[in-house]
């Protein structure tokens, strides 16, 4: 199996924008190492990002990869075959004008800026237990080890090169934990052999990433991807054994959830044969909405229902069960 580990060559902090550091063959499992959103400048809870990180050259990802067969119009099916955290601890930390609680450049008051401080969580493999400590108290609490991936998305369509933090279509920086282990994502292809990149593996992650930064971890991630010919894919989707999920991406929340409603009702309509107002029914009554970013310039919501409800109906002729199977 084909291992890329990150270098300066092998990194990005955009999509779009830079050529295939390599080509992957659908069906092909590979493997990479992606670097934590530092890019690993953090090694202690004395490294203030602010002092050892150079913006905006955050959130590092690995790739791009041109995937062999993609083409605009198809949809990118990237399967998560395994995430294993690549170093014994991870870090977190708050950013002054950076979160969901506090004053920012879009939501701009009077009040001062957060303290700049960092955690650090250990991780325990054998256990699967990450433990947070206050940094100003004793309190010590071992949480669920949960890795997932922060951010995966292909180049965006219109010749665009957005910023690795920023999610939208193409799928980027969208902080949803429901990205992990046995998870398909399903992207929309814009632009020959999609480019694919893959980046800010999270130990774990709350919903909504409140305070913007997970436990954040360098990552070793398997991949296998296939290519659906000639069905487009509009917004995000994922999907795992128990369900199927639309994530939508924008500013405000509520047209994130909007998009992420909308998308997943066409998804059900369209597998059961359904008319709009059928499938809005039973989305309305059988669905869930996570949250994902709300810190970033995009918000992120992510509908989902329970295959359950659906009948056998399988998405994408089946791609998540054969990439599952390997």
């Amino acid at each position: 199996m084909t291992r890329y580990e990150p270098t300066p060559d092998s990194i990005s902090y955009t999509f779009g924008g830079k050529p295939a550091i390599a080509r992957v063959k659908p069906g092909e499992p590979f493997e990479l190492r992606t670097l934590d959103c530092y890019g690993g400048a953090v090694r202690d809870v004395t490294d203030l990002p602010s002092e050892v990180c150079t913006f905006p050259y955050l959130n590092p990802v690995t790739g791009p990869f041109h995937v062999e067969g993609a083409e605009p119009g198809d949809t990118l099916a990237v399967h998560v075959l395994e995430l294993t955290p690549a170093a014994p601890y991870g870090f977190s930390s708050t950013f002054p004008h950076f979160g969901a609680l506090t004053s920012t450049a879009h939501t701009a008051t009077l009040q001062p800026p957060l303290e700049e401080r960092v955690w650090r969580y250990d991780v325990d493999l054998r256990n699967k237990t990450v433990r947070y400590a206050a940094r100003n108290s004793g309190l010590v609490v071992d949480l669920p080890l949960a890795p997932m991936l922060g951010t995966a998305g292909v180049a965006p369509a219109g010749g665009e090169v957005r910023a690795t933090l920023v999610p939208d279509a193409h799928g980027g920086n969208m902080d949803t934990p429901l990205l992990g282990a046995a998870t398909t994502l399903y992207l929309g292809v814009n632009v020959p052999g999609a480019l694919l990149a893959v980046g800010d593996g999270h130990a774990r992650q709350g919903d909504g990433e409140a305070c913007g930064v997970a436990v954040e971890i360098a990552m070793d991630v398997t991949l296998v991807v296939d290519v659906i010919k000639g069905v487009p894919t509009q917004w995000p989707r994922l999907e795992t054994d128990a369900a199927l999920m639309s994530a939508g991406v924008a500013r405000p929340l509520e047209d994130a959830y909007r998009i992420g409603q909308v998308d997943l009702v066409a998804h059900v309509a369209d597998l059961l044969g359904l008319d709009t107002l059928d499938a809005y029914q039973l989305v309305s009554q059988a669905g869930t909405s996570a949250v994902g970013n709300v810190c970033d310039p995009n918000y992120v919501m992510v509908a989902s229902i329970a295959k359950q409800y659906l009948g056998g109906a399988e998405a994408y002729g089946g791609a998540h069960a054969r990439l599952r199977r390997g």
